[in-house]
């Protein structure tokens, strides 16, 4: 039964621009703030997440006035609600359409009271994703002689403020946070890119792919950004893994497509980067088809193209402010530490992967 269907996640095409394409709403960032507590039945604890980044953790959708209540900092604190068994405050700080430059410094630095409260246990941020898309934009662009500097300036920018982001919430959160975690990049339209450039290769004179240009330095990004981690004290919650590995060993070689993608702590670049982009090239697949068996698969992806499906409906955020608001848990408990649609929506998805680092206790 091929269960891909994308009318099972809500999506809301803005009639003006995509936020994280590189052409954000009014030619601006836009600011997506949502304060949501998960109400946990016979509880007066209370703790908090708080997450930063960009129209992925926003739960972006196409609206300039709403997103998803459940994107994935949201899933999370559902799985800490019951796990320890408490009311979670998920808080997400967030701006579609920002660099990884614009959220270090207006969201992480400018608004770094939100993780100093007492009651924060957990610590999130993802970026560098329209630092990747804006390059990739512009490398579409270009004709004549291919200037692959673009690719290199935003690998090197995501490098140098992930390890920014880092130090500052390792100097800045609550000494009472159990656990600061990163998402990386998963790659939004990699069945698009299987097409060739307009410009020309400097020294062959030949287009190229886009993928073979845009998938190694996706990697790069996502090598330093799980690297740091191990390096800073944070888990790297690897969504390149989650959304562009079927989840089933599709090429015969013994491991879980999904796993054998993910970031081995330690291993040098160059090996992760060949890993991902040459030795496992085969078992990719665009995540608007994300197989979770040989037979089965769902739909990641917004038919945008670039941000994660979600389910459980909308809050206020965006130019008429943000919503503050409580609800009892979709689901209050977890049968082997898994919601019974963890794998069927991109933010589902992506809410588990950060809660599989989740401590037992807060």
């Amino acid at each position: 039964m091929n269960m891909h269907n994308r009318g099972t996640a809500m999506r809301c095409l803005s009639a003006a621009v995509l936020l994280a394409v590189g052409g954000p709403a009014l030619a601006n960032t836009l600011n997506q703030n949502v304060s949501w507590t998960i109400d946990r039945s016979g509880t007066t604890a209370k703790y908090r997440i708080v997450a930063y980044g960009d129209s992925i953790y926003a739960g972006y959708n196409g609206s300039v006035s709403n997103a998803a209540k459940y994107a994935a900092p949201t899933v999370d604190a559902e799985y800490l609600a019951a796990r320890w068994n408490a009311d979670i405050e998920s808080v997400r700080r967030t701006k579609s359409g920002a660099i990884a430059s614009d959220v270090y410094n207006n969201k992480i630095v400018a608004e770094r009271s939100y993780m100093q409260s007492t009651n924060t246990r957990v610590v999130t941020f993802e970026m560098c994703g329209n630092d990747g898309l804006q390059a990739r934009t512009s490398f579409k662009g270009q004709t004549g002689t291919c200037n692959y500097g673009v690719l290199d300036t935003a690998v090197a920018n995501c490098r140098l403020y992930v390890g920014r982001a880092m130090d500052f919430i390792n100097a800045n959160a609550s000494p009472n946070t159990r656990l600061k975690v990163i998402s990386n990049l998963y790659y939004p339209g990699y069945a698009a890119d299987n097409v060739q450039s307009s410009c020309r290769d400097a020294t062959t004179g030949a287009t190229v792919k886009m993928q073979d240009r845009f998938l190694p330095a996706i990697a790069k990004m996502n090598w330093s950004m799980c690297d740091q981690a191990r390096l800073k004290g944070f888990q790297c919650a690897d969504s390149f893994a989650q959304y562009m590995g079927a989840d089933y060993d599709s090429n015969g070689d013994g491991q879980i497509d999904s796993e054998a993608l993910r970031y081995v702590p330690g291993e040098s670049e160059a090996s992760y980067v060949n890993r991902v982009s040459v030795t496992l090239r085969g078992t990719i697949r665009d995540a608007n088809t994300h197989f979770v068996s040989s037979s089965s698969s769902f739909d990641y992806i917004q038919s945008d193209n670039v941000h994660p499906t979600y389910t459980g409906g909308t809050v206020s955020a965006g130019l008429w402010g943000g919503t503050t608001g409580t609800g009892a848990a979709r689901y209050t408990s977890f049968t082997n530490g898994r919601s019974p649609i963890w794998n069927q929506l991109g933010h589902e998805r992506m809410g588990w992967a950060i809660s599989v680092y989740n401590p037992a206790a807060p």
